[in-house]
């Protein structure tokens, strides 16, 4: 029967599907996913400061990893042989999105379009767990099949990109953490410690450790979920800097 779900058996019951008389093939996969952050987050991604590490390379091994996984992940999966598996980056720069690009290879009976799919998924995911201390709102979203070759049904490419979802935002995110000193109000303090951060080549990261605060900490404040540092924090801050607490907020 034309479009039936060959997951199921005559009486409807799940069933994983018999492949063994198909013909071994070359078959490959690419999907994709994209992960939307604040300027903040995306930032920190692109230079190596999120608090986690390198966010790249960790995404890069999870979605291999995720890829050679996937039958023990998705209930109906055949486990393959895969001969290769690879993640690629893309910046998007105008959305502060990371695009994942996900490609599966193997020769065998069935295709590889899950395991492209499970690998750029679980590379999204570890991207957000990366980034999670800076950004709790970033999305992921358009995880699809690019392409596929190879199998009885031949080739698939998709054509027009999805639509971009919109990130909800209450207000626009800002730099910088805030602190008992002069009261301009919290925006303007965010924008005068990310003025002095950049005035000094300070990396949140390296001053955090220096000061021996967390780093998490300044990425709050810089983000707009943390009103203020505390003034311990400021004053660690402020001490690695060789500088007074008043002049991070100039």
């Amino acid at each position: 029967m034309a479009g039936r779900l060959t997951h199921l058996d005559d009486t409807g019951a799940a069933r994983m599907v018999d492949v063994s008389a198909k013909d071994a093939t070359e078959r490959e996969a690419v999907a994709e996913a994209i992960v939307v952050l604040s300027p903040e987050a995306f930032a920190a991604v692109r230079d190596g400061n999120a608090p986690k590490g390198d966010v790249l390379a960790t995404a890069r091994i999870a979605g291999i990893m995720a890829a050679k996984k996937t039958a023990e992940l998705i209930p109906l999966c055949h486990p393959l042989a895969l001969s290769n598996a690879n993640i690629a980056f893309e910046w998007i720069e105008e959305r502060n999105a990371i695009r994942i690009e996900a490609l599966a290879k193997t020769t065998g009976q069935t295709g590889v379009e899950m395991e492209a799919l499970t690998a750029a998924s679980v590379a999204a995911l570890t991207i957000y767990d990366m980034v999670k201390a800076i950004d709790k709102a970033a999305v992921i979203e358009a995880i699809r099949l690019v392409r596929k070759s190879g199998g009885k049904s031949g080739n698939y490419r998709a054509t027009a990109k999805p639509a971009p979802a919109v990130r909800r935002s209450a207000k626009p995110t800002i730099l910088m953490s805030e602190v008992s000193a002069p009261r301009p109000g919290p925006d303007a303090q965010r924008e005068a410690f990310r003025a002095f951060m950049t005035s000094q080549r300070l990396r949140a990261t390296d001053w955090a450790k220096s000061a021996g605060v967390p780093t998490a900490q300044i990425y709050a404040f810089l983000t707009g979920r943390s009103r203020a540092l505390s003034q311990d924090v400021a004053e660690r801050l402020a001490r690695a800097a060789r500088v007074r607490v008043e002049d991070m907020f100039k």
